[in-house]
């Protein structure tokens, strides 16, 4: 798994600056280093960009994975890397974005939008797997999550719009019902659907059925002849 982001628009990163006026940019080895949001060419393209807006950068680094502590030493190897700037400007998820503003007083912002957790399902594509809702609904649905599945957020069986088990809202995503029956059919637990479980306020769900991105692939590489 994995946090699926992207950046956000340089108008915004420069409003979110204020008046910081030199900033040390922290990139992320991992999840935004596969996404091309976050690594050491994202950093390289975002210090340019910065520069061109007449905004120094007096620091660039990659750390191999921003959201977990650094060790001792480099703790003080990272935190000798701002002693000019003014903010950090940190192009990961908001994990890192968080672990970093621990190390330093200094304003620590975000350069990406943290949009999900997704696993790969093909090379380059991304789907959806964790809304983060902070309570867990899987074992009462046999492993499925109505809230990233269900494009209506439905706890209580399907809306009746599906066609060919595929979402009436985007056909080019299963029903997320039909793969909780099926899963729980196949669980002998089909009884338990007939549970009727509280609604919540959705109002705030920023989720509109399992999201999606593809990423970049590089071409595979061709082999000589033998």
């Amino acid at each position: 798994m994995k946090s699926i982001t992207r950046q956000k628009n340089l108008e915004e990163i420069i409003r979110l600056l204020g008046k910081a006026r030199k900033v040390g940019l922290v990139g992320c080895g991992t999840c935004p280093t596969m996404a091309e949001t976050g690594g050491l060419r994202q950093v390289e393209e975002m210090a340019q960009r910065l520069e061109e807006r007449e905004v120094t950068v007096a620091s660039r680094t990659v750390i191999p994975v921003v959201c977990e502590p650094l060790p001792g030493e480099a703790k003080r190897g990272f935190l000798s890397l701002l002693e000019d700037a003014q903010a950090v400007l940190v192009l990961s998820c908001s994990l890192g974005v968080r672990m970093v503003s621990d190390y330093t007083d200094l304003p620590v912002l975000p350069a990406l939008d943290t949009l999900f957790i997704g696993r790969e399902v093909e090379p380059g594509l991304f789907v959806e797997e964790c809304a983060q809702c902070g309570e867990c609904l899987l074992g009462d649905y046999g492993g499925i999550c109505p809230i990233v599945h269900c494009a209506k957020n439905l706890f209580n069986g399907p809306c009746g719009g599906s066609v060919a088990g595929k979402c009436e809202v985007d056909p080019g995503l299963p029903c997320g019902w039909q793969l909780i029956y099926d899963r729980m059919k196949a669980l002998g637990r089909l009884e338990e659907l007939s549970i009727i479980r509280p609604c919540k306020d959705w109002s705030k769900s920023l989720s509109g059925g399992a999201r999606r991105m593809r990423i970049p692939v590089p071409p595979p590489e061709e082999k000589s002849g033998e």
